[in-house]
């Protein structure tokens, strides 16, 4: 699961508008954020076998990111904040917060069982990383109707689509470039481009909903 996890981000825009699209995106990944970090200092650990079917990610140890207690805490601390933060209604940042923990309930769908129900196993992952066209499919689909619930929810507040438009087409490329390039090797490489990859795809959010009303 890659860009599909920001079906997550539009779902919850739709549903609650008042908290900006770019907050949304963060926090959908902001689980992924930190467990980029946490591979480069060496505190959780990747390694990758491009033998696997699908995704070549061998995540072997990330309780601290990917476990549910950890996506539970991730959730409140990432809605608090960025409420305290933004000033954010209490119901939009109780949707930031699902929006985290969507992540790790998208992940369980992919992932092959490496996800620690507690601080450590069991561990958990209904692997349709192993069966790569479905994967992509299920993806592709959830992508597909939380943009239609976003670009609904644009229109009743009368924005134009253009920014819509480009922030789709930038996941576009972005679930194709991995496809035609291998992954790193190297933790530190892995965990620095999922925390560009993650921000620039919020400062994209972010323009997209700039200066984006109908006249």
């Amino acid at each position: 699961m890659f860009v599909g996890h920001y079906a997550g981000a539009l779902v919850a825009k739709a549903i609650e508008p008042r908290a900006p699209l770019w907050s949304y995106v963060l926090a959908c990944q902001a689980m992924d954020i930190a467990w980029g970090g946490l591979i480069i200092a060496g505190v959780e650990k990747v390694s990758v076998d491009h033998s696997l079917p699908g995704s070549a990610l061998v995540l072997s140890h990330m309780p601290y990111t990917h476990s549910l207690p950890a996506a539970a805490l991730w959730s409140v601390a990432v809605a608090v904040g960025l409420a305290l933060l933004l000033k954010l209604p209490k119901r939009a940042g109780l949707f930031v917060g699902l929006a985290v923990l969507s992540h790790w309930l998208l992940d369980f769908l992919v992932h092959r069982p490496d996800l620690p129900l507690l601080w450590s196993g069991p561990k958990v992952g209904l692997g349709l990383w192993d069966h790569a066209v479905l994967e992509q499919a299920i993806e592709m689909g959830l992508l597909a109707m939380a943009a239609a619930a976003w670009a609904w929810r644009r229109g009743q507040e009368g924005r134009g689509w253009a920014g819509a438009v480009g922030f789709l087409g930038f996941l576009l490329v972005l679930q194709i470039v991995p496809l035609l390039k291998p992954l790193a090797d190297d933790p530190v490489g892995l965990g620095s481009s999922a925390i560009a990859t993650y921000l620039i795809v919020g400062l994209v959010a972010f323009f997209a909903e700039f200066r984006t009303r109908k006249a």
